[in-house]
């Protein structure tokens, strides 16, 4: 009696495998959503992504008729003009200074408002405290400093005029460059502290009632429950911020510090942003190369904080962005 081979049993999947297979039924799935995202890359692509070819501008002597391709490559030459220039031991220090006192002074401050806003129980006084504090966050760069100037005037601004009344003199020029720093940075921490703690606010949110009722049975001030229930809440949040912000330690606003330059304070005021534009954008003295150059040293600057700051972050803490 003849017998038929039996069929041999199928090679069972792989892991490797039945995870591919189940990523294409997933995609097939979901195929619209896969539309969607393509418009945001393509955003990113052809605005931020493609623009980089760009950044070879900083290696070449940039000829405006001959285009980017057609222009004659000079290597290092603009970085070794920054880093050699009297320039560079200015607006370096000027810009590390002002960015770590902005990033000093204005990264506690929504972290206070928000833990003390969270304790606030009367919810009419809590909307408009947060109303009161989110409202400087729209007002524009120009606006805000328009405002600064009427009322820090020496002579006929709101602090001026009173400082005149009480001491019979002129106050000093806050505009001036032994108080530039100060008004910069505290202005930018009033604009923006109400509306940097709203993620502080909504991390809180998610606090255990029970954790607090537990504290207050053992005898737990509000203090005590602020340290060491709401506070370790928002930490891993605030954690990711200060990375995402040691990320912009080399790039101060230009508007802001453009806006407030004068003769008087130039010397503490001119950072990297504005230098930048005005070597490449001021007539006269357009280089669009030796600007492009600077630029691109901010930015790789920027780049190596960031990844030095994640590293430490995810070893000391276990929390960080990659």
């Amino acid at each position: 009696m003849n017998s038929t081979p039996a069929k041999s049993a199928a090679r069972p999947l792989t892991l490797k495998q039945r995870q591919r297979i189940s990523r294409h039924k997933l995609a097939r799935r979901y195929w619209r959503m896969y539309v969607l995202l393509a418009l945001p890359i393509l955003y990113l692509l052809i605005f931020k992504y493609y623009p980089m070819f760009g950044v070879q501008i900083a290696f070449r002597k940039f000829d405006p008729v001959g285009g980017i391709w057609n222009s004659e490559w000079v290597g290092w030459h603009y970085f070794e003009k920054f880093f050699t220039s009297s320039k560079f031991k200015r607006v370096v220090p000027n810009t590390i200074i002002l960015s770590l006192y902005s990033l000093a002074a204005g990264f506690p401050v929504p972290i206070m408002l928000a833990l003390a806003l969270n304790t606030v129980r009367n919810e009419r006084i809590k909307k408009l405290i947060q109303t009161i504090t989110y409202v400087p966050h729209f007002i524009s760069v120009v606006v805000l400093v328009g405002i600064l100037y009427q009322v820090f005037n020496v002579r006929s601004g709101l602090v001026g005029v009173a400082y005149n009344a009480v001491f019979g003199k002129n106050m000093p020029d806050l505009f001036g460059k032994n108080y530039f720093r100060h008004i910069y940075v505290w202005s930018g921490v009033w604009q923006s502290m109400g509306w940097s703690s709203i993620i502080y606010m909504a991390a809180l949110s998610s606090v255990d009632q029970e954790l607090h009722e537990a504290a207050q049975i053992d005898g737990a001030s509000r203090f005590q429950r602020v340290l060491h229930i709401d506070l370790p809440t928002i930490l891993p949040t605030a954690v990711i911020l200060l990375i995402m912000n040691s990320g912009n330690v080399m790039s101060v606003g230009f508007e802001k510090v453009y806006l407030m330059q004068n003769s008087l304070n130039n010397r503490v005021s001119e950072v990297i942003s504005t230098y930048t534009y005005k070597i490449g954008m001021t007539a006269g003295t357009s280089d669009f190369s030796y600007s492009t150059a600077i630029g691109l040293f901010n930015s790789v600057i920027n780049l190596i904080i960031l990844t030095l700051v994640n590293t430490v972050s995810k070893k000391i803490s276990s929390t960080s962005l990659w």
